[in-house]
């Protein structure tokens, strides 16, 4: 058994187009998006056509949500809604909160909260690892050994005392950003590549590989550029904000 799993592609179709070449070229069939797929000043139409495929099983991030939401003065989420179709606004409300397997579980931010980071804890001194208990407390009601999230960008796997495992497989299409809530904070991969992950079955063990794979990023920093998002502009060229 072998998987994929993508996350946060924020419109950037070649970020997406690189990591979906080099999935096929491993034999991977199966892959799982965790979300916040088309949201950003670049490409999501385009995204969007990609993500259609039919083994590619994708989930609702707050991102996504965000779309369908009708009064914002946020100038990105206008920029991307003023592109929707009734098929695009159609398939992002259709998308589940979550999925799951016997194996695995995908989920966006935590089982029950698309905003708060699973892994993460912010506060003045920046972004921690929370600590086990934490962790635990947030996915008590998963069975699931393996469990998938996003949200932060930020490639991790944790191990936790109850033999679970976490996944976060990081950013296809934007390695940093900053944000206001719930303080200002920023999140940086610190390198410019597009990241996903692999999960394999040998035996009775998982092999868990994380990987950040080279694109050309020239037409989405001119799309920032363009849009007036410098913040993804330096984001998508160095991996820091």
């Amino acid at each position: 058994m072998k998987i994929a799993i993508i996350a946060d592609v924020h419109g950037n179709k070649d970020a997406l187009q690189a990591v979906l070449t080099d999935i096929q070229n491993r034999g991977i069939t199966t892959i799982y998006n965790l979300g916040d797929s088309l949201y950003g000043p670049l490409f999501p139409l385009e995204t969007y056509n990609l993500l259609r495929k039919p083994n590619i099983q994708s989930i609702k991030g707050n991102c996504d949500r965000i779309l369908l939401e009708q009064d914002t003065s946020n100038s990105t989420v206008q920029y991307v809604q003023n592109l929707l179709t009734e098929e695009l606004r159609t398939w992002i409300t259709n998308l589940p909160t979550y999925l799951q397997t016997d194996n695995f579980y995908f989920c966006h931010g935590t089982p029950t909260n698309d905003e708060i980071y699973l892994l993460e804890e912010i506060s003045s001194n920046g972004s921690v690892l929370k600590k086990p208990e934490k962790i635990m407390d947030l996915v008590s009601d998963i069975p699931q050994k393996l469990i998938f999230c996003a949200h932060t960008h930020i490639p991790r796997v944790v191990y936790l005392p109850n033999n679970k495992i976490i996944i976060n497989p990081g950013s296809v299409g934007l390695p940093a950003y900053e944000d206001e809530l719930p303080i200002y904070h920023k999140m940086e991969s610190g390198s410019p590549f597009a990241n996903y992950a692999i999960v394999t079955k040998q035996n009775e063990d998982w092999l868990i590989e994380q990987l950040h794979i080279p694109y050309n990023a020239n037409e989405a920093i001119s799309a920032s550029q363009k849009n007036g998002r410098l913040d993804w502009a330096r984001a998508l060229k160095t991996g820091r904000i």
